[in-house]
């Protein structure tokens, strides 16, 4: 006669939300698994984030007369400032409004090397395109040494998430919800 088992069950995993953040930041780290990487990635991403708001802040904005004299406010770095708090509140409420402080941080130091630039320093877009090529050839090197090919736009959605999933490391080390 033979017995009959009873199987235990096993505990499943739930599934994450295809398109929630936890299953974009789950497919971010899955594609970053080198130590090297990961390294490269915590210095690099954040010096890409500051370079293309250099970037955006140089590119010339058009006078509108309506403005008046608050037309030198604006600038494309703005809207890309607004765009990004909007697109990461869609995402996480609490993480875009971190975000936002760390953006307007970069803020500050932009407009510091405005003042520098003004006062005789070097170009502002210089210093951002030296920034974007030195952090843009980091990535790259990240990215080959994980040894994964990955498509573009899969490249595209990573850099949207990898300053969120920076944050997100930061605020699950201090036990901080999101």
């Amino acid at each position: 006669m033979a017995k009959n088992k009873k199987s235990t069950p096993t505990k499943t995993p739930t599934p994450v939300k295809p398109g929630g953040l936890e299953f974009y930041f789950d497919k971010y780290a899955a594609a970053h698994q080198n130590p090297v990487n990961k390294i490269i990635q915590i210095i690099a991403v954040p010096l890409f984030v500051f370079s293309v708001f250099i970037l955006a802040w140089c590119i010339k904005f058009p006078y509108i007369k309506f403005l008046g004299q608050y037309n030198q406010d604006f600038n494309w770095a703005s809207f890309l400032l607004a765009f990004s708090v909007y697109y990461y509140m869609r995402l996480s409420p609490v993480l875009s409004y971190f975000l936002l402080f760390i953006l307007l941080g970069f803020f500050y130091i932009i407009t510091e090397m405005v003042q520098w630039q003004n006062a005789g320093g070097p170009y502002l877009a210089t210093i951002g395109l030296g920034i974007y090529c030195i952090a843009g050839i980091a990535l790259f090197i990240g990215y080959k040494l994980e040894g994964k090919k990955l498509s573009f736009e899969y490249r595209l959605k990573n850099s949207l998430i990898a300053p969120m999933y920076l944050l997100h490391l930061v605020l699950r080390r201090f036990s901080i919800k999101y």
